[in-house]
């Protein structure tokens, strides 16, 4: 399975940004869950969104209500909506898959497989 993310770029604090993650070789798309992390250098993954192979989210509370997870398995991709963005927010985006059929991956050893991420900077 490869997964492909793009959309990322620089944007002012407040602004929204959405980005996709592609993902090809897996037939089975619809019955995966989908993840969205995001690391600083020096800093852990951080687990920001989530959506089940049932389409059921989960975000921590840094980005709910700001944040929304979708996905489209016509077309294998998901998508990240960042809206109010922040500064700390500022980061490389990585989306993830887990296993058929499991839970949301929330932590990175639930990960199967990862995108090659894609930068977001928020500026102030």
């Amino acid at each position: 399975v490869q997964l492909v993310e793009f959309g990322g770029g620089l944007v002012q604090a407040g602004d929204s940004l959405k980005i996709s993650c592609a993902a090809s070789g897996d037939p089975s798309f619809s019955t995966i869950s989908m993840s969205w992390f995001r690391q600083v250098p020096g800093e852990e993954r951080e687990f920001v969104a989530g959506i089940s192979w049932k389409t059921s989210t989960y975000y921590p509370n840094s980005v709910k209500g700001r944040f929304a997870i979708t996905r489209d398995n016509a077309k294998t991709t998901g998508y990240l909506q960042m809206n109010s963005l922040k500064p700390e927010d500022t980061a490389v985006y990585y989306c993830a898959t887990g296993s058929r059929f499991n839970n949301i991956p929330t932590r990175p050893d639930e990960v199967r497989y990862w995108g090659q991420g894609t930068t977001v900077t928020v500026s102030s």
